[in-house]
This record gives C-alpha cells, sequence and structure tokens, in this order.
C-alpha cells in the first residue's frame, strides 16, 4: 500500500483508516482536506500519540494556548491526557497524516 495513493474521491468527512493494529499500538491513515476538530472539542486520549505529516499542512491547538504548525515531513509527540485539538488543515489539498497511538 501507499499512503499517498488510492485516496478517497468524496473528503466530506475526515478518514481514519486502521493500517496495524495490536494490544500495544495503533497505526492508522488519516486524510484530511479543511477538516478541523468541531468546536469546543478536544482530544484527551490515554495513549502517546506521534503524528507524522505525509503531505498538506495543519496547526494543532494545546489547551494551555500552546499551538503547532506541520508542514509535510514534520512530526509531532502528544503526550497522554495532552488535551488538543486540530484548528486548521490545508483546504486546497488533502492533508496525509501518519498516526501512532502507543502506552508506556
Amino acid at each position: 500500500m501507499n499512503l499517498l495513493q488510492n485516496l478517497p474521491k468524496d473528503l466530506q468527512e475526515e478518514i481514519f483508516e486502521t493500517i496495524l493494529q495490536t494490544k500495544d499500538i495503533t497505526l492508522e491513515r488519516i486524510i484530511s482536506k479543511g477538516h478541523t476538530t468541531p468546536e469546543g472539542e478536544w482530544y484527551d486520549q490515554d495513549q502517546h500519540e506521534w503524528l507524522l505529516l505525509l503531505a498538506g499542512s495543519a496547526t494543532i491547538l494545546f489547551s494551555d494556548g500552546g499551538e503547532v504548525k506541520l508542514q509535510k515531513g514534520d512530526h509531532l509527540t502528544i503526550p497522554a491526557h495532552s488535551r488538543h485539538r486540530v484548528i486548521k488543515t490545508a483546504k486546497g489539498t488533502e492533508t496525509i497524516w501518519l498516526a501512532l497511538h502507543y502506552m508506556d
């Protein structure tokens, strides 16, 4: 599978595809196109999350006010229970993420 090919034509909704899952980890491809976390909602996960942006761009806001802008090739580790939300993804092109969820 090529992570940058076979992209869905209909991206009205953000796409989450599990690539690999074990009892300890989940690896997924996320495809966004102008999608953001709904207003007032926050991710607050029990697992750590490591993100790699394969294409596009995104901005993540943390509940403490910190903001991280990601471009193609950037990666970010989000510790468990770090409340965050996606406030921007590229509108004119797909933003393709690789997300690894894991415990210590």
